[in-house]
């Protein structure tokens, strides 16, 4: 049988714990103007750097973060951890001027929050209409990184943005597993004055089973996006909007209810694309866009192409086909690999899968997401 608190256990001091509180902060606050100190002399021995793009290093970042994953102890919870530490290096490196960071907008969508989970808060998040908008601005520079969509748990692969992987030089440099939670929001403070229900179509669906049980007699239409509901429940007096917790933020919105999602493990996954190619990092994945000869008909050139990683011990998480745009019934596969492009035992089937390929280019190899 479990016992009860002592009848004679000493009563917490509140003024004690109080005063021990104040004292950590003050010797966190100091922690933290050192790292910010150190950082600075980091990037002053670079040279004179216009912007934090010049010395942010993904790679290194996510060694942190792992490091982090490795220390905690609790009792706060890893996500929770890991959110603080990407705060405090994106600060840092915001010191002189902040990293611009392009995404598929409009504001308020889950692409921006994958942003901020990524990249945390201390950089300029620029919303672009299109995910060809978004890698045209990286590749002239006018942002340093762009972070788009590239699957859905449910929905599954987002071709375009494998199709721009076609003809764009840009980099794969990181990913970002995000948990897609749809929140009802609203400026009402009773479902009893919600009206209308305004989202993407998507997120109604994926909303269908709880709003039928709970605002059966509200009225849904879907919009363009979950941000362009939310403008709409901030202008219009009982409207509601789903969306998460950034399209709350952004259009000064309550929740009113929190994961009305009626699948709890529904995800989406983001890639951030850059103009280089990332050293190792200690856990890393490769994605390769490979071609056999559009004039190979074998049977079996797939099984060709496959057949290093499995003679190397090459673990292949994903693979994608996509027209190659060249000319009809022509094919180009995507491969996602654990390992690093440089590093064996993955590079040595690269340069075999390179001896047998068409065309093979190598997207990326960045850090796994640290989550």
């Amino acid at each position: 049988m479990a016992k009860g608190p002592e009848k004679d256990a000493k009563p917490i001091d509140l003024k004690e714990m109080r005063k021990r509180i104040d004292q950590v902060d003050q010797q966190i606050q100091e922690l933290i103007s050192e790292r910010a100190r150190y950082a600075q002399l980091v990037g002053i021995s670079k040279g004179e750097l216009a912007s934090a793009v010049d010395y942010y290093r993904p790679e290194r970042e996510a060694e942190v973060l792992r490091g982090v994953l490795a220390r905690n102890k609790g009792p706060l919870r890893d996500e929770e951890m890991l959110r603080l530490f990407r705060e405090i290096m994106s600060a840092c490196l915001a010191q002189q001027e902040p990293l611009k960071v392009g995404f598929l907008g409009p504001e308020g969508t889950f692409t921006q929050s994958a942003v901020y989970k990524h990249f945390g808060h201390s950089v300029r998040a620029l919303p672009f209409g299109t995910i060809d908008e978004v890698f045209q601005e990286v590749e002239s520079g006018a942002a340093d990184f762009g972070v788009v969509p590239i699957e859905n748990s449910t929905e599954g692969t987002v071709n375009n943005t494998l199709d721009m992987f076609l003809t764009s030089p840009l980099k794969i440099c990181g990913e970002v597993e995000l948990r897609i939670e749809q929140h009802l929001l609203g400026k009402m403070t009773s479902l009893d004055d919600v009206q209308r229900v305004c989202a993407h179509e998507q997120a109604l669906a994926q909303c269908r089973g709880w709003l039928r049980e709970y605002l059966r007699d509200v009225e849904l239409i879907g919009v363009s996006s979950n941000a362009v509901g939310a403008r709409r429940a901030r202008d219009e007096q009982g409207t509601a909007a789903i969306g998460g917790d950034t399209a709350a933020e952004v259009y000064g919105l309550s929740i009113l209810v929190n994961n009305i999602e009626d699948s709890a493990d529904n995800a989406t996954r983001f890639l951030v694309v850059g103009r280089r190619l990332l050293a190792a990092s200690g856990d890393d994945k490769t994605t390769v866009l490979v071609s056999a000869s559009h004039t190979d008909r074998r049977a079996g050139v797939l099984h060709t192409l496959l057949q290093p990683f499995a003679d190397k011990g090459v673990n292949m998480t994903r693979i994608e086909s996509r027209p190659s745009r060249k000319k009809n019934w022509d094919y180009v596969f995507f491969f996602d690999l654990d390992g690093h492009a440089a590093e064996p035992p993955l590079a040595d089937a690269l340069a075999e899968l390179k001896d047998r390929s068409s065309l093979f280019r190598v997207l990326g190899a960045y850090p796994k997401a640290v989550n």
